[in-house]
């Protein structure tokens, strides 16, 4: 089949099914275009939780499609490819995470949303890299709180607040191998970039970056920036919505460690592809299944974050 044919495909068959297709800043541009929406991680998670639609189609990763299920028990939720996972995520296994709140009590435990459903499950309040700062302002100065999987996104989170949480050790691989020098080479070569940077990426780069921000944060600072150059720090899919937005200026790709590589992609988010997403919804699998034992649990921290989120318009 031809892509024009394989996005027709789609077309008749999110119609004749009454799905939605969902998908993430980082998938493949040709994916991005044919979905009803593209969106960070909290935004996805606002639309699951309101669509009317029967089915939905997740393009992303995994603990994505597991959010949707749990906001949207009564409907499908469908993943075009179910090997597709996240490096942060699996950093955090809900025993050994169980077992560290165990020996920490008397915490409020804040998760991040890049966790599988057993992992929100013990979890007071999840939150994105969109409504982290918030969420941890909303509870008291005193408050002690856990902070897990990201040990950079909570770093910089205690910074921002003052707060002294206690961290889990996990990391994206994606932000956590971008390489400094590569980056200060680029600032050399584009003295009028500015560098726009994922709060996931270390330390070292957050301090040196003209702004630090979620996916949607970074592409509306610089939609509404004057400047032309950017550099920016984190999955090279969103360069896509950045460039249709914003024909007129240049977005560099931040480089990896990795000195054959000129940005930086998540290969977990790249293994759904404009063909899967056909199969997926043709032949309505591979499914997402959450316990509702499991879900129960979890969906209580996910509406404690949309809750928080909608005060303060996020």
């Amino acid at each position: 089949m031809t892509k024009e044919s394989i996005i027709e495909q789609i077309n008749f068959l999110r119609k004749e099914k009454n799905a939605i297709i969902l998908a993430h800043y980082y998938q493949e541009a040709e994916i991005q275009d044919v979905a009803d929406f593209v969106g960070d991680s909290l935004a996805l998670a606002q639309w699951a939780a309101k669509t009317t639609a029967d089915i939905i189609v997740l393009c992303g990763v995994h603990f994505m499609g597991e959010t949707a299920k749990i906001l949207s028990p009564g409907k499908r939720v469908f993943i075009p490819d179910l090997k597709a996972g996240c490096s942060l995520a699996d950093s955090c296994p809900a025993p050994e995470f169980k077992k560290f709140i165990a020996e920490h009590p008397g915490h409020t435990v804040i998760s991040y949303v890049n966790t599988t459903a057993a992992v929100k499950a013990l979890t007071d309040i999840v939150v994105t890299s969109t409504n982290a700062r918030q969420i941890v302002e909303s509870l008291p100065q005193d408050e002690k709180i856990i902070f897990g999987p990201d040990k950079n996104l909570g770093d910089y989170i205690n910074k921002l607040t003052g707060r002294n949480m206690l961290l889990w050790d996990g990391v994206c691989h994606v932000h956590a191998q971008f390489s400094l020098e590569r980056i200060l080479a680029l600032k050399k070569e584009y003295p009028d970039a500015l560098l726009l940077a994922h709060p996931e990426c270390p330390k070292y780069l957050l301090e040196i970056a003209d702004h630090v921000g979620s996916t949607s944060s970074i592409l509306k600072y610089a939609t509404n920036s004057a400047q032309k150059q950017f550099i920016v720090a984190t999955e090279a899919g969103i360069l896509h919505q950045m460039q249709k937005e914003n024909p007129d200026k240049l977005f560099i790709p931040a480089p990896p460690e990795d000195a054959t590589c000129a940005c930086n992609e998540c290969f977990y988010m790249k293994m759904n592809t404009l063909e899967k997403l056909y199969l997926c919804l043709k032949n309505e699998q591979p499914e997402i299944f959450v316990e509702e034992q499991v879900r129960v649990k979890a969906v209580k921290s996910i509406e404690r974050m949309l809750e928080i989120s909608e005060r303060y318009g996020l």
